[in-house]
């Protein structure tokens, strides 16, 4: 259908060819907004270049708005989590200044890893889906997976032969974060089906894990000393290590919480 191109156009057709043309070229912000932006321009006696410009950077800014919603929800977080969130004077243990340098996702572009260290209660994984979200606010492409479900896919992946398939599918994403890593025990061949993992994103692509044991206590998770030790090695080397500390602030505010109910 073609759209009407006379010198001269009534209000009301003008509107409607507007309206026709943002379908066509696939712009539902202008289509949206154009009337209210109009009237702005018009009253603001705004220049063409100016009113333009204001319906290209609404579309601009909308579109770069939805492709982080999208980007967060291919995500997987299973709970909303973000630094602005995150208290930092509840626990002293973690840099403000190396976690905002964090979020501005260098180190996922250099495929480095990130490490989070610390005891149940210290946020560690509050920061894991807190960084990931702002990697995909900023458009990558990111996973979050928690250790036993990563293993178990893997392993089901080998036994219907689709193991290449799967390793390739987490390869691809530039940022996979895996919670809870340590937390249980792995035979040796979910170790080595993980270990393939993170050979895959070796130096190309950001992995994250968050952990309630140091590195040196992995060897409970990870019943092979040497597996064990390339295992570490993959994810510390040219990376960052934040230990989140052994105090659990969520108990104490929980405790807080109670003595001030208790008390008034």
């Amino acid at each position: 259908m073609s759209i009407p191109r006379q010198r001269e156009l009534t209000e009301q057709a003008a509107t409607a060819a507007i309206d026709q043309a943002c379908r066509m070229l696939r712009l539902p912000t202008i289509r949206s907004q154009f009337p209210e932006l109009a009237e702005t321009a018009g009253r603001e006696q705004m220049s063409y270049l100016g009113f333009l410009s204001e319906l290209l950077l609404a579309e601009c800014d909308d579109r770069a708005r939805r492709r982080s919603e999208r980007c967060i929800k291919a995500a997987g977080f299973p709970r909303d989590k973000s630094l602005r969130k995150f208290d930092f004077d509840a626990n002293p243990n973690v840099d403000p200044a190396m976690v905002h340098t964090l979020a501005k996702c260098e180190w996922i572009k250099k495929g480095l890893p990130l490490g989070l260290i610390g005891d149940s209660g210290t946020d560690k994984s509050h920061l894991l889906i807190a960084l990931g979200t702002e990697a995909a606010m900023a458009g990558h492409r990111v996973k979050y997976v928690l250790a036993t479900k990563l293993v178990n896919e893997l392993v089901e992946a080998a036994d219907e032969k689709q193991l290449t398939k799967t390793i390739a599918r987490y390869g691809r994403v530039d940022l996979l974060c895996i919670d809870e890593l340590g937390y249980m025990e792995l035979d040796r061949r979910g170790a080595e089906l993980l270990f393939q993992v993170l050979t895959e994103r070796e130096e190309k692509n950001g992995v994250a894990i968050a952990s309630n044991e140091s590195f040196s206590g992995w060897t409970k998770a990870f019943t092979d000393p040497r597996l064990c030790a390339a295992i570490v090695d993959r994810l510390t080397f040219g990376g960052n290590i934040i230990e989140t500390g052994t105090d659990s602030h969520r108990l104490a505010t929980s405790r807080a919480r109670a003595e001030q109910q208790a008390t008034g």
